[in-house]
């Protein structure tokens, strides 16, 4: 069962915080190329690469900037907003750690939350700022429901 769902059954509040880690690979950037159809050379070719003065292949910026929908995901947030700030490239098998934080509910449910995104070495590579809608009372008691039938949707329980 997913943490985040189970904190979202217990309520969100300003402050919450949640975390996820990933490593991105080579296959991954290729598969989210084939779906977006982003075929940027910064990605797959080294000669381009160099010209631009990185030190290899980087992972889209979107790629990286995704992992903010798996916690949005397990919240059942619906987002109205995202507003992205790449901040240093993602280079293939790094690990990134997200973090966000949510820092406003209002009683219709509105909310705005931030993310920080740092590699392994601990540096700031995007940071955002999202803006959407939290479960209500209704939502919380399907997600309460889903959880104790197992989450059989959810591969990530």
């Amino acid at each position: 069962m997913s943490i985040i769902r189970e904190r979202t059954i217990a309520g969100l509040t300003p402050g919450t915080t949640f975390t996820v880690t990933r490593t991105f690979s080579e296959s991954q950037v290729e598969q989210f190329a084939d779906l977006t159809r982003d075929y940027n050379p910064i990605h797959f070719d080294p000669r381009f690469v160099a010209t631009k003065g990185f030190k290899a292949k980087i992972c889209h910026g979107l790629l990286i900037g995704g992992m903010v929908t798996e916690v949005g995901g397990q919240i059942g947030w619906l987002a109205s907003g995202m507003n992205f700030r790449f901040k240093r490239p993602v280079y293939m098998d790094e690990t990134i750690t997200c973090t966000v934080t949510i820092t406003e509910v209002d009683e219709k449910g509105r909310a705005r939350a931030d993310a920080v995104l740092v590699n392994q070495d601990g540096e700031v590579v995007l940071t955002a700022h999202l803006t959407g809608r939290i479960p209500g009372q209704a939502e919380i008691q399907v997600l309460r429901q889903m959880v104790e039938e197992g989450d059989p949707t959810n591969r990530l329980r």
